[in-house]
């Protein structure tokens, strides 16, 4: 049975209808509500090891009504690697990696789309549209080819080629623009009373958040639903962050969990597209755009956020931080952390990973604490930004000059 009640304004508490499609209220988000009561009288933890290891074992928490809807590759459960070699490297004995790099499309984008698309195929959407900055535009071509249905896509000029080729493999009609995700966000905008399309942008629909809040469900029931003392997670529209703190708030309603040891909830971004970090330092609930933004994490390229205040009341809430990483310590950094673990830690991760040694020097956050760092995406999405190039083997070997170089 269904237990979604309504949507609600995320700015007001206006309640709207859940069984239609919806975008915005007063141009900001919506959020899904549920019986919680009814949730809780339902299902219990145990019943969960019973049900297949993917994010649709936590279904009286998501959305979608009836299973012959939902739209899915497999996603979820994605693991949860202890990082000693990592961890040391930072002063840190508990340090934990949860790698959304292994999900379908290659990042947590697939967790969003996949039930955004199952609730628009649900409703009768036809045909999609979304302005991206990369791994997004990837996952809904291919949730929108799975479902059958139209996926229109609309990037930067300089999104990784990777997300530029997948999205016209997955047979989207994917187009590029000169200009900032702003931009390919107008478009989308502009063309929907032209084209009949549904806009499945972050956060202009209340249904990716419910995809993305699964990363909070399965971190808990992965650590035994005690949850982690510290969480940095990076920082673009939002959806994952926020989406985390309302599956803590979800689970604590129905029993799950204890409500007063919540993580606090660092947001990550890059100083050169920090509008976020920018807005809490100045203690402001809602973030200005950020002028000029540039940096090599394309995700986190999001120079205005339409949940700005969900986020910051997220990490308020939380007792947490919102921080900024020099750019030239994202790649470095990323690439240690695959160097030391052998993880694919995509460019946004580096992002956590560069904040997280400033705060772990700051004394921001305790050694001994379990840290949890979320790494968002592939590697090998970013062809253009980690390929550093091969030295070729010398004919004839020198086998002594190889034997002195370290490893």
């Amino acid at each position: 049975m269904p237990f979604v009640t309504h949507l609600e304004s995320a700015i007001n508490g206006t309640s709207l209808p859940h069984d239609q499609l919806q975008t915005t209220h007063e141009g900001r988000p919506l959020w899904v509500r549920y019986d919680l009561e009814a949730v809780a009288g339902a299902v219990t933890r145990e019943d969960l090891a019973t049900r297949a290891p993917t994010m649709w074992r936590y279904r009286e928490l998501l959305p979608v009504e009836h299973e012959k809807n939902v739209v899915s590759l497999g996603e979820g459960m994605t693991p949860l690697l202890h990082c000693e070699r990592l961890g040391a490297s930072l002063g840190l004995t508990n340090l934990w990696v949860k790698d959304e790099s292994q999900l379908p499309t290659g990042s947590f984008k697939s967790r969003g789309l996949a039930v955004a698309v199952s609730r628009a195929k649900e409703l009768g959407a036809k045909r999609l549209a979304i302005p991206t900055a990369g791994n997004a535009g990837g996952a809904l071509a291919a949730y929108a080819a799975r479902a059958g249905m139209e996926a229109w896509i609309f990037m930067p000029a300089d999104t990784p080629i990777v997300n530029q080729a997948e999205a016209a493999n997955y047979g989207a009609n994917a187009f590029l623009v000169d200009g900032l995700i702003t931009d390919c966000g107008m478009v989308v905008r502009e063309g929907t009373r032209q084209m009949g399309w549904f806009d499945v942008s972050t956060l202009k629909e209340p249904y990716r958040i419910e995809g993305k809040k699964t990363m909070g469900f399965e971190l808990a029931e992965q650590l035994g639903w005690d949850l982690p003392d510290v969480i940095l997670y990076p920082t673009g529209g939002g959806t994952g962050l926020i989406g985390m703190w309302k599956a803590f708030t979800e689970l604590g309603g129905i029993g799950w969990l204890n409500t007063e040891h919540r993580p606090r909830m660092i947001s990550c971004q890059a100083a050169g597209c920090a509008p976020i970090s920018t807005a809490w330092e100045k203690g402001d609930r809602f973030a200005e755009p950020f002028p000029n933004p540039v940096t090599a994490a394309s995700g986190l390229r999001v120079p205005k956020a339409v949940g700005d205040f969900m986020i910051l009341d997220a990490v308020n809430e939380s007792g947490g931080q919102a921080r900024a990483a020099e750019e030239d310590a994202l790649l470095a950094w990323a690439r240690r952390g695959a160097e030391l673990e052998g993880i694919s830690f995509a460019p946004e991760a580096g992002a956590c990973l560069a904040v997280l040694e400033t705060m772990v020097s700051e004394g921001a956050i305790d050694p001994n604490e379990r840290v949890v760092v979320y790494n968002t995406g592939a590697a090998q999405k970013y062809l253009e930004i980690i390929n550093t190039g091969l030295p070729e083997l010398p004919d004839p070997v020198d086998w002594e000059a190889m034997a002195s170089r370290t490893f």
